[in-house]
């Protein structure tokens, strides 16, 4: 008498559910964590930055942005924040 292990291992759905598991944990690991990678921090002149990049830079920072906050308002936590070039 077949036991319920049996059948289950006997069962084509098993079969393909196990091996889509194993081919999505294989297309992990080959391509890493990083399948949709972040953005990287905005360059140039904060002045130019659109709300979105002064968001991003301060997240980037742990400075936790207020979504109420205007550009104005980011841009200005934006300059504080700027490390000064040392000459």
């Amino acid at each position: 008498m077949p036991t319920p292990l049996d059948k289950a291992l006997n069962s084509k759905k098993a079969v393909i559910v196990f091996g889509g598991i194993v081919t999505a944990v294989a297309a992990w690991s080959i391509w890493g964590q990083n399948i949709f990678p972040k953005e990287g921090d905005p360059t140039g002149d904060p002045e130019k930055w659109t709300g979105e990049e002064l968001r991003r830079w301060l997240a980037a920072r742990n400075l936790h942005p207020s979504p109420n906050d205007t550009d104005e308002q980011l841009l200005e936590r934006v300059k504080a924040n700027m490390r000064t070039l040392r000459v």
